[in-house]
């Protein structure tokens, strides 16, 4: 992959790398590769060009990556939701069906890390980077802006109601504290550590790594 257009600053999956952690991303669309800073991934796949890729190419394939591999950090990009947002219109009936498929495409991330690591032996965050109305996001109203925020597995407590105030920039900053990585200073994101058991907070706060799986899924 080129490295023309990748940011000039180090990514969470460089942080982890550098940190000893094995690190793959699967992204569905080609926007994504300016992620891909050279040395910071062991594995990454994202479409040339304008093109996009269901879930039925991009989850099959990382599926088949937890056959062999076991990353400590896994991206999954599941892009649906947006290709039907834009399309045909959040909220509207097709785009319901496009959240259905992205469900089916988690749950068949979950399956191949129960096979990977164990069941429940890994974190699991689902998120999404904007919400949207009509057939557009972007603007500052709820419908752009609201975002699910998701998180299960080791070291999360059961049946909690998170606080509201949680940002996408969160994301990144709660993978690096689970792994016991410092948070760098300059980051906007914050951890939330609310989401976790007394036990995975004392590890993740004396940096001892918790030695697990961290598959993160985003839709859109």
């Amino acid at each position: 992959t080129s490295t023309q257009g990748v940011v000039p600053v180090p990514t969470v999956f460089e942080l982890a790398k550098q940190a000893g952690f094995g690190t793959a991303a699967f992204f569905s669309k080609s926007k994504f590769r300016h992620l891909e800073r050279p040395g910071s991934l062991d594995h990454a796949q994202s479409p040339d060009g304008s093109e996009h890729w269901l879930a039925t190419r991009t989850v099959a394939d990382a599926s088949d990556y937890l056959k062999h591999r076991r990353p400590g950090l896994l991206f999954v990009h599941i892009a649906e939701p947006d290709y039907a947002g834009h399309a045909l219109g959040w909220m509207s009936f097709l785009y319901g069906w496009a959240v259905r498929r992205a469900d089916g495409a988690v749950a068949q991330v979950l399956a191949a890390a129960d096979q990977a690591f164990g069941s429940g032996q890994y974190t699991v965050i689902v998120t999404s980077d904007h919400g949207g109305h009509d057939r557009e996001h972007g603007s500052r109203e709820p419908r752009d802006m609201t975002i699910p925020w998701i998180i299960w597995g080791q070291g999360v407590l059961q049946g909690q109601q998170l606080p509201a105030g949680i940002r996408t920039m969160d994301t990144a900053a709660t993978v690096l504290w689970l792994l016991g990585i410092p948070v760098p200073d300059w980051w906007v994101g914050a951890p939330v550590p609310g989401a976790f058991t007394r036990a995975a907070q004392v590890a993740a706060a004396g940096a001892q790594p918790v030695k697990q799986g961290l598959a993160g899924s985003a839709s859109p």
